[in-house]
């Protein structure tokens, strides 16, 4: 997808629906929301926090509410373009100008905003992945205190990449010569990767 920098030109590449979007573009801009690109899409915001988009597809065009699942949705126009995948965005379909109803959309948004502004929000879940520590590593751990109490202290992020690192190793002498090399590691709190992190 090319990259866009403005609302005027994301309509620009959409000849098919130009005079559509800039419709559905006036309607948004009636009220507090601001305008800006976001992805390579028209996004409004309030307070810097996503609200609805719009976009243009091959064989329609819509609105995009960020919290869309929140909205009332009492004309039963709302759909989940991603069925299982999508928690909270919800879109406003339109195959033809004939199919905009300014009032109606109007209203929708301005529930969105009201929303917004009441902190109706549904944050994504973060998958939290256990630590698994392969036997090498645990004995070496149950040995040493003091490598014990540092490994405690990292981040899991941190205690995963160590495991993996040991458990990626096929040979048990390749496993006791990398947990050699890490050991000083961990008792400094260096993460196995963090010398690259910031270059």
């Amino acid at each position: 997808m090319k990259k866009i920098y403005s609302v005027e030109e994301y309509i620009e590449i959409n000849p098919k629906w130009s005079e559509e979007l800039t419709r559905l573009r006036n309607t948004i801009l009636k009220t507090e929301l601001t305008e800006m690109v976001k992805w390579s899409m028209p996004t409004y915001c309030l307070n810097g926090k996503n609200v609805l988009g719009i976009g243009a597809f091959k064989n329609h065009f819509c609105l995009w509410f960020h919290n869309g699942v929140f909205l009332k949705d009492e004309h039963n126009i709302l759909i989940n373009a991603q069925e299982n995948k999508t928690k909270a965005m919800r879109q406003m379909r339109f195959d033809s100008a004939e199919d905009i109803k300014d009032a109606v959309i109007l209203n929708y948004v301005q529930e969105a905003i009201n929303n917004q502004r009441a902190g109706k929000e549904m944050k994504p879940k973060r998958a939290t992945k256990t630590v698994v520590i392969p036997t090498e590593l645990k004995q070496a751990l149950n040995v040493n205190k003091t490598l014990s109490s540092s490994f405690k202290k990292l981040t899991p992020g941190k205690q995963r990449e160590y495991c993996e690192y040991i458990d990626t190793a096929k040979r048990e002498a390749t496993k006791q010569t990398r947990i050699e090399k890490i050991t000083p590691m961990i008792i400094q709190g260096i993460g196995l990767h963090d010398k690259y992190k910031n270059c």
